[in-house]
């Protein structure tokens, strides 16, 4: 510096440990049709566990991609570690040091496990990959999240809730100063939770900061020092999550008071046998599954990560071959070989991964919905836009959908509404039996309800509905029976008035402790 040019101040550029990590000023994001967030202004203290809450559509989802470089912001400014911030790819936003972890997956199903770990920092030795250095190291980190999977497999075979634990172990594999986790747990059971508030006290101990979503309100308390509360793209409150019950906390992220879970009128006459299913295998070593369902019924699928949850409704639905067994639908034997055959006989699954296999992103709201039964929107094999609309109206409704129009394209929706329109557009099938896999992932309280609401009303109207969840609660709240899967198979059946929750974790864990006395 020269000898007569004043000293700058360096204070607004500086970070110390008094000041907020993360400081935003009148922050507004704007789409086509949408205002995602208006003047939203909070700070996140450093070191802390900060929850951001709101119902489906307040805009949590936007401000998570303006800090992970995604999107831009339209107004306002950011500041992180005491400095301007506006990345312009996740890149730069993990090179600043924040690193988030998403509620929608970002891994590459064609790549294994390993090289979806490391894919930004691959070992290397005279210029080629080291698959042993890479392996061991990918290895390390999926212990450290406790998902039991080989290194070398392709990720595009482990299921959703195995995908998250990768995508967990993915965020470790860098020294982040602020680590954004959007319902890191939607899909994963109590051992899996409870290992990961295991890694973020550690990480916290080390100084690093969380920013926590989640709409399993029961969780934050595990990890939350202060709360951000957003409601229709405006921020209502910042402060101290001590002192705040649950009931508050919904009461600011909808506006009003919910009571009570949804109303299932478990006293509701159950008719007769829906669906029956007898020794179906997956593979010609898997154990045999055999279990029914009646018209009127709501039975939970409960079960650890890698229980076989999802690859039975699966292979019930058609979606991925069987090795053997018989399935009956009204007491007749049918064959399901395809998705296409299930639909035909009125068996429904609503997919866990509603992003990749249950909508058409670019598609729109109205198409989505009608493309079950596209025969009864058309007249003489041409599609009649006005019939789609009205059906499409009717549905948004019913359903509650936020949307600015039914031509809006679904990729825009929020992880809630999407999820809707994939209820929705099975709705308008017409289904006799109704597979949900996983039917509330990130979808806040409100919703939830609303969703619980609905199958209560198409239990009455004698649907027969099965519901797999890693939410055990959830299943305990709407479910007639519960069957627990263990590695594979069934460990046991525990009809409503015997529901206990150790019980049912205790069956949960039955094959894998019996495995490993073996």
């Amino acid at each position: 510096m020269h000898g007569d040019e004043p000293s700058r101040p360096r204070a607004e550029t500086i970070a110390n440990a008094e000041s907020p990590i993360l400081k935003l000023q009148s922050v507004g994001k704007r789409f086509p049709g949408v205002v995602a967030l208006r003047d939203v202004s909070f700070e996140v203290a450093r070191g802390s566990g900060h929850v951001l809450l709101g119902e489906n559509g307040a805009g949590k989802s936007t401000l998570i991609n303006l800090l992970g470089g995604v999107l831009q912001p339209d107004d306002g400014s950011i500041w992180f570690d005491g400095a301007p911030y506006c990345p312009t790819s996740p890149l730069e936003a993990i090179r600043a040091g924040i690193r988030v972890v998403h509620q929608e997956l970002h891994l590459l199903s064609n790549l294994s496990v390993a090289e979806n770990l490391l894919f930004e920092q691959l070992p290397s030795r005279r210029g080629l990959v080291n698959f042993r250095d890479m392996n061991r190291r990918a290895a390390e980190l999926l212990a450290e999240v406790g998902l039991d999977v080989s290194p070398t497999m392709e990720v595009g075979r482990l299921g959703v809730a195995q995908m998250q634990l990768v995508e967990i172990a993915k965020a470790l594999c860098h020294e982040s100063k602020l680590l954004v986790l959007d319902e890191p747990t939607a899909t994963l059971t109590v051992r899996e939770v409870d290992r990961l508030f295991e890694i973020l006290h550690r990480l916290k101990a080390k100084g690093v900061t969380t920013l926590y979503i989640s709409h399993r309100l029961e969780e934050i308390y595990e990890v939350g020092d202060q709360v951000t509360v957003l409601r229709d793209g405006a921020h209502v409150t910042t402060r101290a999550l001590a002192g705040l019950d649950i009931p508050d906390i919904v009461k600011l992220m909808v506006g009003r008071t919910i009571t009570g879970q949804a109303p299932i009128d478990m006293d509701a006459p159950i008719g007769d046998e829906a669906l029956d299913v007898t020794d179906l295998k997956l593979t010609d070593e898997s154990p045999a599954i055999s279990f029914s369902l009646r018209k009127g019924e709501i039975v939970g699928i409960a079960g650890l990560v890698g229980s076989g949850r999802t690859e039975m409704v699966r292979a019930l639905s058609g979606a991925d071959p069987k090795a053997a067994g018989t399935i009956r639908i009204d007491g007749q034997e049918v064959d399901i070989a395809s998705p296409k055959d299930a639909v035909a006989h009125g068996l429904c699954l609503a997919t866990e991964d509603r992003k990749g296999q249950g909508l058409l992103l670019e598609m729109s709201c109205a198409e989505n919905m009608t493309i079950t039964d596209l025969l009864r929107v058309s007249w003489r094999g041409l599609l009649q836009r006005k019939q789609e609309n009205n059906v499409a109206q009717r549905l948004v409704r019913e359903l509650r959908v936020k949307t600015p129009s039914i031509h809006q394209a679904v990729r825009t929706f929020s992880g809630g509404n999407q999820q809707k329109v994939v209820i929705a557009k099975w709705l308008f099938r017409g289904p006799k039996t109704l597979i949900f896999d996983e039917p509330t992932r990130g979808i806040d309280v409100g919703a939830k309800a609303e969703i619980y609401e609905l199958l209560g009303k198409l239990a009455l109207e004698g649907k027969s509905i099965l519901v797999v969840s890693s939410d055990l609660p959830e299943l305990m709240a709407i479910c007639h029976r519960i069957l627990v899967f263990s590695n594979g198979r069934i460990t046991g059946e525990v009809p409503r008035a015997e529901f206990d929750e150790h019980r049912i974790l205790s069956l949960a864990y039955q094959e894998y402790s019996r495995v490993r006395a073996s």
